[in-house]
């Protein structure tokens, strides 16, 4: 297997993260946070604050840091903190205090004063259901609410009553937090007019975009760094908090600044998942086939609607062929911190909700879970032509069952000693995406090759993935390939989110090495060349004419040449006109819960994936086995509280539930490997996000399996199984 290359770095303590990096006469930032969940800030007196040891600056929104609101397309507007007095939620950024350390820059946050002139807040999904609203189109145009009837059928109510078997029910999901081991932080630094950031994020160029344009700067005046990011999961998808007051404090004060948000602060001065609520029918014939499925969701957000949880539309939009589909998406605003991008975003929530639904009607029906989603194998989504270009959801889960032990899963309880043990199982389906992006490569003339592009590695192998691309489109060794990436002067390599990154800038690596070989191979037939006049031809690093060869890096250096540069930029194109575009899995898991004291804890887990071409086993499996651990944890231990006044009563790693390795059981994986060329040229789809995908539906499954108790809210905790 091929080690990560980053690998001996992170874990020597070597690679330097945004908050790694120190500059002479540099000062530290604290930001201050709001202690009301809505209202107004009606005074702030720093008085105390300007005079304690170190200070150098307190900033608010009455004495605020010059910084305009950015946009970006699809994206929409950042929110950008101390421009206006509105609060909007509990422990909303309202100050920045700078000082010569950062102890200083925190004792002294502490003296400042602030009086509101508080306003009501709603701060409970449940309790406000009833003043929910439509929620905007969906990031592809999709409306909020979507219907699909069979010819002859009058209303999607006809055809659930016309069932001969029907299943409804609520589930729920709760709020989390992504929990990045790398906290959100920014080290600003500026040098005659221009400015670099370095800040953990997913997408440098979009950070140094929209920092240029929070700081009106023209855009080649910003330069962001980001080669390492400790983790992300969406969250660190926009310009952070620090990084904005951080670029902007530093110009004020022309002394690079430092600023990182402590553990708690995570949790309220940047994003989570949302809440949902999500009410489901089925009906379906005696054999299992689906007559009708409706999905209506609900999803809280914040006051701005900035974002949308897409639980319906995430998963029963496309899942299972169905003859009539009903979804409905909603969102109810409150005054909390706002939710964005989560990993699988939609499809992690919504999957634990229709799955279970799914699992219940197997129930309903006497037949088995497997069976009654094959059965229903859709291939197209439901009221589209355009076909999935490659589905083996089958196959894995025929592997997946065999490799399980799944014929041995009893109907009823069975036990070992003082547990009962069960068996649950759960569909993962994750759409194939690819953004636009450009990989530039130069080749050297010491025969090796640099491959570039902006992109980050927040984790997920990209770096890796960049030399095995780019030596295999160069047919050149890996270890002649220098990757790089995770800095915003590199060619724009889209963001890492949405299991996008091996197959946009794998492509584009591809077009760009046809480019750089298409100019090699013309510089050595060249006037004056090693092969002047004669066809030339390219292998294995080497040009070819008339039986003579030599190495790409040799005719570089006969020409006189140090380089060749180029860049490949791709896009998604005319595929998404011929065909319908996902990754497929079987989740898999068992699940022991304790006679007496109702513990649940998983045994053993395997996920079967279809996920087209594996560039890197080793950390294609790796990320995988990290979304399945995920979806354990929001089955079993995530989920904020959040108090009637706003606060966060867990926002903290003492009291929001992670799992640790005793939690967590080995975890198996298995590819079913089909390159899908219809989808890009590498021939691989997203995997990232789709290991979390249904996870926390076979966790429940499992429980029920082994106790006769359906849970339909995630987390599942011991007073759920407590009998009587």
């Amino acid at each position: 297997m091929i080690a990560r290359l980053d690998a001996p770095l992170k874990v020597t303590g070597a690679a330097k993260y945004g908050a790694d990096h120190t500059f002479d006469g540099m000062v530290y930032g604290y930001v201050l946070l709001s202690t009301i969940a809505h209202g107004e800030v009606e005074a702030v007196d720093t008085t105390a604050a300007k005079s304690a040891p170190g200070v150098l600056e307190v900033y608010t929104p009455f004495d605020p840091l010059p910084l305009g609101t950015p946009s970006l397309p699809i994206f929409g507007d950042t929110w950008v903190p101390l421009q206006d007095k509105e609060v909007t939620y509990y422990g909303q950024p309202i100050g920045f205090v700078v000082a010569e350390t950062f102890e200083q820059a925190r004792d002294a946050a502490a003296l400042v004063e602030v009086a509101y002139r508080e306003r009501p807040a709603r701060t409970s999904l449940a309790e406000h259901l009833d003043s929910a609203e439509p929620a905007p189109p969906a990031m592809d145009g999709a409306p909020p609410e979507i219907e699909v009837l069979e010819d002859g059928v009058e209303s999607f109510e006809a055809a659930l009553a016309a069932s001969p078997v029907v299943v409804e029910a609520t589930y729920t999901t709760a709020t989390q937090n992504h929990a990045a081991m790398e906290p959100h932080s920014a080290v600003a630094v500026w040098d005659d007019g221009e400015l670099t950031v370095y800040s953990g994020n997913q997408a440098s160029h979009m950070q140094a975009a929209e920092l240029a344009m929070a700081l009106q700067l023209a855009p080649e005046a910003v330069h962001a760094v980001n080669p390492f990011v400790g983790g992300a999961f969406g969250g660190k998808g926009r310009t952070s908090t620090p990084a904005f007051l951080a670029s902007a404090a530093a110009r004020a004060l022309g002394r690079p600044v430092k600023a990182a948000l402590t553990r708690e602060q995570v949790f309220t001065a940047t994003a989570g998942r949302a809440a949902t609520v999500q009410k489901l029918a089925i009906g379906a014939e005696p054999d299992g086939t689906l007559v009708a499925l409706r999905h209506d969701s609900w999803c809280h957000t914040d006051t701005a609607r900035s974002f949308v949880e897409p639980t319906s539309h995430g998963t029963s939009r496309e899942w299972y062929a169905t003859k009539n589909l009903s979804i409905s998406q909603k969102i109810v605003p409150l005054n909390v911190p706002p939710t964005t991008f989560m990993r699988a975003p939609g499809e992690a929530p919504g999957s634990f909700a229709l799955e279970s639904a799914i699992d219940e009607l197997a129930v309903k029906l006497g037949m088995d879970p497997i069976e009654l989603r094959v059965r229903n194998n859709s291939t197209a989504p439901p009221g589209h032509d355009l076909q999935w270009s490659s589905k083996h959801l089958d196959e894995c889960f025929r592997i997946g069952a065999d490799r399980f032990g799944w014929a041995h899963r009893p109907p009823g309880t069975r036990t070992d000693g003082d547990w009962l043990v069960g068996m649950g199982v759960a569909t993962a389906v994750f759409p194939a995406l690819r953004f636009p992006a450009t990989v530039g490569i130069t080749l050297r003339a010491d025969d090796t090759a640099v491959v570039a592009t902006s992109g980050a590695d927040p984790g997920t192998g990209l770096l890796t993935v960049l030399s095995l691309v780019g030596a295999e489109s160069l047919d050149i060794p890996a270890d002649r390939i220098t990757p790089r990436l995770g800095d915003s002067a590199l060619p724009p390599g889209g963001m890492s989110g949405g299991s996008t990154a091996t197959a946009s800038a794998g492509t584009a690596i591809m077009l760009a090495a046809t480019k750089a070989i298409d100019e090699l191979t013309a510089l050595a037939a060249d006037p004056g060349a090693p092969f002047e006049g004669r066809q030339v031809t390219y292998a294995d690093g080497c040009v070819f004419a008339d039986g003579e060869s030599m190495t790409f890096g040799e005719l570089l250096r006969t020409v006189g040449r140090e380089t060749v540069e180029v860049t490949g930029t791709s896009a998604p194109g005319e595929e998404l006109t011929k065909h319908s575009f996902a990754s497929w899995g079987a989740q898999f898991c068992e699940v022991r819960v304790h006679r007496w004291t109702r513990e649940a804890r998983v045994s053993r887990m395997l996920g079967v994936f279809d996920a087209g071409r594996i560039i890197n086993d080793k950390a294609a499996r790796s990320q995988l086995m990290g979304g399945m651990i995920w979806g354990v944890s929001a089955a079993l231990h995530e989920g904020l509280e959040i108090e009637a006044n706003g606060r966060l009563a867990n926002g903290d790693f003492a009291s929001y539930l992670l799992p640790v390795n005793a939690d967590i059981p080995e975890v198996d994986v298995q590819f079913v490997e089909y390159p899908d060329t219809l989808h890009n040229a590498v021939g691989a789809r997203g995997l990232g996000e789709i290991g979390t995908v249904g996870m926390a539906a076979a966790v429940a499954n499992a429980v029920y399996n082994a106790t006769g108790i359906r849970v339909r809210h995630i987390p599942i905790t011991i007073e759920d199984l407590l009998e009587g």
